[in-house]
């Protein structure tokens, strides 16, 4: 199979062509800032077009059979399971995703497409009874009609097809905005794989812009009807003030400082493996890493020393090379502010226990104790950065995992696995795993935050209610007795 060509162009009204904004951007390898792709940012105009070809070509696509977009969305699936390996090398180079996450998102691109694929055949309506004699009430199921998507950059395709899929599943038109970071990756490559799958063109544009460059101008368009981000819960707040004034959906899948709460009948060795996993999968770069370990005091030490001993073990640098598991930063300001964070945390009282280093953009893990007041514990790393904290008791790492405004994964080790859900159940948060760790993402359950970690859901059932809109029709079978009927009249 040829691979992909021409990965530095803007994707609108079904046309490959760059974007007519001021500047031109030069994709990276965070590993060793080679440059991958030279591409001519989008304009406001650019966004205007893209938006009014998704509107322009809406009707037409709902208007294919469901079977026949059904078909197209498997269509899609196949050509990603047909490219794996070329995707797999520009998650690798492009966002500095080792062997094993690039390879996990790929997985989690195909559950959720073929899950999507299912949603044209689930577009059921429903007859529902009247308290009018006479009338039938009937509830349609319909696409919103054309859905903005921004992606991040850190499990670019996955986050953004997350939302793309289902969107264009149900019937919408779709416009996606990837981090210019990812642009490849988290939107230029979807574009040629719907493409190359017979979606209609015109329905899914894809416009890589700079920020300072279109401002608000993405969300405050009046054509979409939905906006789908996930990033940072500053920027989603701003959002979604944007959105309540434009009285438009939003979606919104935002940052977490999320808990691994050891209880103190927890098996220690089976809490450091999910420790491991959870905190430096992708180099802590996941919404759903953990963030703070919350360890029973009756197991804290002889917990601090495998999981140091073992994170000593893991294997950093190139992500290129398959056995390394810690890549690089996506760039040099993620490391700036992580290192800023942790000596302020020192400041703080927390101690290291285990001293990284920072080669490059590739940083080694840091592992600190301290409490949940110390700067590591209470701000989101988004780096290869744990911080211990010892609870007195299982019911004051339970108050400790809540004790931030962030909710939205997390995880419960315990001996008892009932015992584990009763104490999951407290802790308000979107999702919480128990015996294992935070980094779960299936296509049939619902994912999501509470708190400042987000709006809406997605996955299944969900995705397919976040993406369309209900339409009561009613139809009044026999004349309707009323007051104004002339037989009430003089």
């Amino acid at each position: 199979m040829t691979p992909y060509e021409g990965l530095n162009k803007n994707y609108i009204s079904g046309k490959w062509r760059d974007g007519k904004g001021e500047t031109t951007y030069k994709v990276k390898n965070p590993y060793n800032d080679e440059v991958l792709q030279e591409i001519k940012t989008a304009s406001k105009e650019d966004v205007d077009e893209a938006y009014q070809s998704a509107e322009q070509t809406k009707n037409e696509w709902l208007n294919y059979n469901p079977f026949e977009r059904s078909s197209i969305m498997e269509k899609a699936v196949q050509i990603v399971e047909a490219r794996r390996e070329e995707f797999v090398g520009h998650l690798i180079r492009e966002g500095g995703s080792s062997h094993l996450k690039a390879n996990v998102e790929i997985d989690f691109v195909i559950a959720i497409m073929r899950e999507a694929a299912s949603f044209p055949l689930r577009m059921n309506g429903e007859i529902v009874p009247s308290l009018v004699p006479g009338k039938e009430n009937r509830i349609y199921r319909k696409p919103l009609g054309v859905v903005g998507v921004i992606g991040p950059f850190n499990f670019p395709m996955y986050l953004a097809m997350r939302s793309v899929a289902p969107a264009l599943a149900v019937g919408n038109g779709v416009v996606l905005k990837p981090d210019e970071q990812t642009a490849v990756t988290g939107g230029i490559l979807l574009a040629k794989v719907f493409e190359e799958a017979g979606l209609p063109k015109g329905i899914f544009n894809v416009v890589v812009p700079k920020l300072e460059e279109i401002g608000d101008a993405f969300v405050e368009h009046p054509i979409p009807r939905l906006i789908s981000f996930t990033g940072s819960t500053p920027a989603g707040r701003h959002i979604g003030e944007i959105c309540g004034r434009n009285i438009k959906k939003v979606a919104l899948e935002l940052g977490g400082n999320n808990p691994l709460v050891v209880l103190g009948d927890a098996q220690v060795e089976g809490a450091v493996n999910s420790a491991l996993f959870g905190k430096f999968m992708h180099n802590g770069q996941i919404c759903m890493a953990i963030n703070r370990i919350i360890v029973h005091q009756d197991l804290y030490e002889e917990f601090i020393e495998r999981f140091v001993e073992k994170t000593k073990k893991i294997k950093v640098g190139d992500p290129s090379e398959k056995d390394n598991l810690i890549g690089p930063l996506i760039n040099r300001k993620a490391i700036d502010r992580i290192l800023e964070q942790i000596e302020m945390a020192k400041k703080q009282g927390a101690k290291v226990v285990l001293e990284g280093k920072v080669e490059g953009n590739v940083m080694h893990p840091y592992i600190l104790t301290g409490t949940n007041e110390v700067a590591t514990a209470k701000n989101e790393m988004f780096g290869p950065v744990a911080t211990i904290i010892s609870a007195e008791s299982d019911e004051e790492a339970i108050r400790i995992a809540n004790d931030t405004p962030f909710g939205l994964s997390g995880a419960i080790h315990s001996g008892s696995p009932e015992r584990g859900v009763e104490a999951a159940k407290q802790i308000t948060s979107g999702m919480v795993h128990v015996n294992d760790q935070s980094v779960n993402d299936e296509p049939l359950i619902a994912f999501g935050g509470e708190k400042d970690s987000g709006l809406g859901r997605f996955g299944g059932e969900w995705s397919l209610e976040e993406f369309t809109t209900v339409q009561w029709v009613s139809v009044q079978t026999e004349e309707r007795e009323s007051p104004f009927h002339t037989n009430y009249l003089e």
